[in-house]
């Protein structure tokens, strides 16, 4: 035929720029009826008209081929979905009349190399529309494209907007985690979860299998792996680091058998989505232990976890009988899964067992290793030679590299980009995972509207601003980076629906962070195609998060001002904001935001979204506490942790108090050091009271300050102490604790406040490493 009719079409539709150059790639208009595609495409031109489905429609798959056949079917339940229509799926070659159809067309000769095993073509005329790739994996990339094209709502006109396509993903790696052994989740769950990775056109599932809280697959010569280690007593009620922990007491848990893995995998693959499965060693071992006790340094006994965190007991690496015991597990795991890659963990390894195990120690002597780390190191090449032997990569969390990384594993990276950066250096492959931009299992909004999380802070348009390829790395050493994913941690995650809030919408940011150009991506158009895309889970039946309607209020403390610069924000658009300041809550005849405003004195800030007169989100509310001190000149003596730097040292005087998380954006800390902080009045005034925030958290080694000490300057050179005291021991346990410093009232124009990190009195108890945090936050000068 017709074969040479629709190389004539293809031929067309390539025509306008196929090789993706940078000057043919245009973005879609925002205003553009019809048109909402998530991930943004890296050649979109839309056209005139549209392409009307009917009952007379057709899907044509080509003849013979079954894997087309099944793309052409998963099409045509789409258009059914969406329009009450289905098309018919045709595996025989058109006739001569091809108006009224859908071509699915697979030819690698006839379109570009540069288009690659993911990228598609994509043609729509008010005659016909042709989808072309080379690979059927593109086919199935473009099918989510025309998946986006129809009608978010039946009833709608049953058509396509007319349009050329031309798209391909900027990274090999797009993926999504999800841990199941914190809470467990059935078969049927996971298999929608990988649907929506689908949507989102990802290609990664990172299934995290085995945990100190669970083991949670089939291993048919370790059966105690999942009658024993899948199981625990009781789960941990509210917080981890709650002063008196509570536990339900009710036995929880479940596993998967090899079947029902078999089953998920098949069900990713016709989705073209690879399955990458997480064993955790030598840490995150509690499951396994609880099984077999004799597997660790101690002989146990032991219990599956029952709360979150890290635990001391870890596989032994002085055992042989750990290897052996390991080599079987991944014997069987690795034929359950085509993946290339294993993730075998590595990371949270306390070495406090291994430093006082004979057998570990001895195993140190006999291989020369200089320490702990380097016994991690053996550990996991040792690991690694048996994969490699069985033809598959290793990856590991980036604490792999601490001691020597092995020769040809993979690194994730999830302690900020530092880990992956060097692993590329060392011309490694690298996933990039970062806690502050892809752990899904913090605040998507203010946390007093949101359900129950890990902590942090990451609103939508944070994972939008994300930047996989970090500009450290010279061109040689950027192919390293293979992408990144999200991580699904569910230490407080226990339902369907609370994974669906936690990942939906910022699945989608993600997916446009991985997919689309650098050049492409346009926050304001992400808002405004993010509209339809609610309407999509709607439609799906999903929970997902509507916190981009919240209003996210940004202050930013300003030194000439004397207050604190108020921006309210929003991650949807087309919404009003109305906001007020004596604490009411606003309705529509509240003020309306225009522009930022500043705040001098201190009042309550609530504000809301509002949509034809109706709130569109939940209001949210900041305390604002003005004092002597308030937007003054502050600096410090030493920096805070690069990871917890906050607003720099004006976070200590911006009015603002933090919440008991130290990720929320509102702590500075400090690792070993003092917090010896500086202000500047700006004249000499009248002072005699310091009341100074800190946050304690033991099991996250966050401290109160051993002692606390104020001295006040006229001149800013010569200081006189007014107050030094030990910080209180009765103010022990976790929380936000206010430690009070007054004295005689004295005129003065600066202030020095030093807190005493606490790490010198565990040194002096004999600690030898510096882990001690101190976390600050409101300076109070009155």
């Amino acid at each position: 035929m017709n074969r040479i009719l629709l190389l004539s079409l293809l031929a067309t539709t390539l025509s306008a720029g196929a090789n993706l150059a940078p000057a043919y790639a245009q973005q879609a208009p925002a205003d553009q009826p019809g048109i909402a595609i998530i991930p943004q495409p890296v050649r979109l031109m839309p056209g005139t008209g549209s392409f009307a489905i009917t009952a007379a429609t057709k899907i044509f798959v080509g003849p013979k081929n079954e894997e087309l056949r099944r793309i052409g079917q998963r099409l045509s339940q789409e258009i059914l979905r969406a329009t009450g229509v289905q098309p018919a799926v045709v595996q025989t070659t058109p006739g001569k009349q091809l108006d009224g159809s859908i071509f699915l067309f697979l030819n690698p000769a006839s379109l570009p190399d540069s288009l690659g095993a993911e990228g598609y073509t994509l043609s729509v005329r008010p005659a016909h529309v042709l989808l072309a790739a080379r690979q059927p994996a593109g086919l199935f990339m473009g099918v989510q494209t025309l998946r986006q094209l129809l009608p978010t709502q039946r009833g709608a006109s049953a058509s396509l907007p007319a349009i050329d396509v031309t798209d391909k993903p900027r990274y090999s790696w797009r993926g999504m985690h999800l841990d199941v052994s914190r809470h467990f989740f059935s078969t049927d769950f996971v298999k929608k979860y990988i649907d929506y990775l689908a949507l989102h056109k990802m290609n990664t599932f990172h299934w995290h299998l085995t945990d100190d809280q669970g083991w949670r697959i089939e291993i048919k010569k370790y059966p105690k792996l999942t009658s024993v280690g899948g199981y625990r007593e009781g789960t941990l009620i509210g917080h981890y680091g709650e002063k008196v922990p509570r536990y339900d007491n009710v036995r929880y848990g479940g596993f998967y058998t090899q079947e029902q893995i078999k089953e998920v995998v098949k069900y990713a693959q016709e989705r073209y989505i690879t399955v990458v499965p997480e064993i955790e060693m030598p840490g995150h071992a509690l499951a396994a232990l609880t099984a077999y006790p004799e597997l660790s340094c101690t002989g146990g006994p032991f219990k599956v976890g029952q709360t979150w965190g890290v635990f001391d007991d870890i596989f032994c690496a002085g055992n042989e009988q750990t290897f052996a015991f390991l080599q079987d597990v991944l014997t069987e795991v690795m034929p359950l899964f085509p993946s290339k890659i294993v993730h075998i963990g590595g990371d949270e390894a306390p070495k406090t067992r291994w430093k006082v195990c004979p057998k570990c120690q001895a195993r140190i002597k006999a291989e020369h290793l200089k320490d702990e780390h380097e016994l991690q190191s053996y550990f996991v090449q040792r690991m690694e030679k048996f994969v490699n032997s069985k033809g598959k990569t290793i990856m590991g969390w980036d604490e792999i590299l601490e001691g020597g990384l092995a020769p040809n594993a993979a690194v994730m990276s999830w302690r900020g980009t530092d880990g992956g950066i060097a692993a590329a250096k060392q011309k490694h492959q690298v996933v990039m995972t970062p806690g502050e931009y892809l752990y899904f299992n913090q605040y998507q909004g203010d946390p007093s509207l949101e359900p129950l999380a890990f902590g942090g802070y990451l609103p939508l348009e944070k994972v939008y601003s994300f930047e996989p390829t970090p500009k450290e790395l010279t061109a040689a050493e950027r192919p390293y980076i293979l992408g990144a994913q999200a991580n699904m941690w569910t230490e407080y995650i226990e339902t369907d629906q609370g994974v669906e809030y936690m990942a939906l919408p910022r699945m989608s940011a993600l997916a446009e962070v991985l997919w689309t150009p650098a050049r492409l991506k346009n926050w304001e158009s992400f808002k405004v195609r993010m509209q339809p895309q609610y309407q999509r889970y709607a439609a799906l039946g999903a929970t997902y998060a509507r916190s981009a309607f919240n209003v996210r209020q940004q202050f930013v403390a300003d030194t000439t001002k004397g207050g604190d610069v108020v921006s309210l924000l929003l991650d949807a658009t087309g919404l009003q904001i109305r906001y007020t300041l004596d604490g009411s809550a606003p309705t529509p005849a509240s003020i309306a935001y225009t522009e930022p405003f500043t705040l001098t004195n201190s009042v309550t800030v609530k504000a809301t979204s509002f949509e034809n007169g109706q709130p569109a989100g939940k209001t949210t509310t900041t305390d604002v506490l003005a004092h002597k001190a308030f937007a003054d000149p502050t600096r410090l003596a030493s920096a805070p942790h690069k990871n917890y730097l906050a607003s720099g040292p004006l976070t200590l005087v911006d009015g603002l108090h933090g919440s008991v998380s130290h990720t929320d954006g509102h702590w500075l800390g400090f690792l070993g050091d003092d917090l010896v902080a500086t202000i500047d009045l700006k004249k000499a005034t009248d002072i005699s009271a310091v009341r100074s925030t800190f946050l304690q958290k033991p099991e996250d080694e966050i401290l109160l300050p051993a002692a606390l000490e104020v001295a006040v300057s006229t001149d800013g050179r010569t200081y006189k102490t007014v107050y030094t005291a030990p910080v209180a021991a009765a103010q022990a346990g976790s929380g936000i604790h206010e430690v009070k410093a007054d004295w005689k009232k004295t005129k003065a124009r600066f202030i020095r406040i030093t807190a005493k990190n606490a790490q010198a009195q565990k040194t002096a108890a004999g600690a030898k490493e510096t882990t001690t945090w101190l976390f600050a936050d409101e300076l109070v000068v009155q």
